[in-house]
């Protein structure tokens, strides 16, 4: 980490951010770490936080917790939400899996956001991609009816496994017939702005939980 990055983890992680490794047992009480009761959304990948911050920014009345594993990456989201005042950012460090299988009530999330996760392109890699099967079905579970789940990315062929997975889970319903149009409020990520370079498209999916 940076020295400001090294500085803002010291002087703010323990206010903003927990490791998962690290959780009690059971569901995480994010009523109490926020302060309020309000809509949670997790936003899975945060990456090193500009857009994060900024969607966190644009909504808040909503609860936004965001996870990612890379500890300078979360330390630059925590001088983005101080210099931008944010109070409706929470952060953790560690596995989504673990957080939503072990730390997350069914039903409990009203959104899960999934921004251009790692592709994996290499053929022998695809068992490591995030959006599997069962991943979303633990996912899927873990909204509330009418809540979504929102993916992105850049890559054709994990756009198309990520459309077959979401259509395959029953307790999900896309929104629009095939691919959803790419919202406005969504920033472009330099992810996105490296792949329209080299003529990648980048593709949305929207899909809401059902009722059981």
């Amino acid at each position: 980490m940076t020295v400001g990055q090294d500085r803002a983890w010291q002087r703010s992680w323990p206010r903003l951010g927990k490791q998962v490794p690290e959780l009690p047992p059971g569901p995480l009480d994010t009523d109490s770490w926020f302060g309020r009761e309000a809509p949670l959304l997790l936003e899975i990948g945060s990456g090193m936080g500009e857009t994060t911050s900024l969607l966190a920014q644009a909504e808040p009345g909503t609860n936004y917790l965001a996870i990612d594993v890379y500890q300078p990456g979360l330390a630059q989201l925590i001088l983005r939400a101080e210099a931008m005042g944010l109070t409706n950012l929470r952060m953790l460090r560690g596995d989504a899996v673990v957080l939503l299988g072990a730390h997350t009530a069914p039903g409990s999330l009203s959104a899960v956001r999934l921004f251009f996760p790692d592709p994996w392109p290499k053929k022998k890699h695809h068992k490591r991609r995030l959006v599997q099967p069962d991943f979303v079905a633990l996912l899927a579970s873990r909204l509330a009816p009418g809540g979504t789940v929102h993916m992105a990315t850049d890559w054709a062929e994990y756009a198309d496994q990520m459309l077959e997975v979401l259509s395959g889970q029953p307790l999900l319903r896309n929104r629009f017939d095939g691919w959803a149009p790419r919202p406005d409020w969504r920033p472009v990520t330099k992810f996105e702005s490296r792949a329209q370079e080299e003529g990648r498209i980048s593709r949305d999916l929207i899909f809401e939980r059902v009722n059981d």
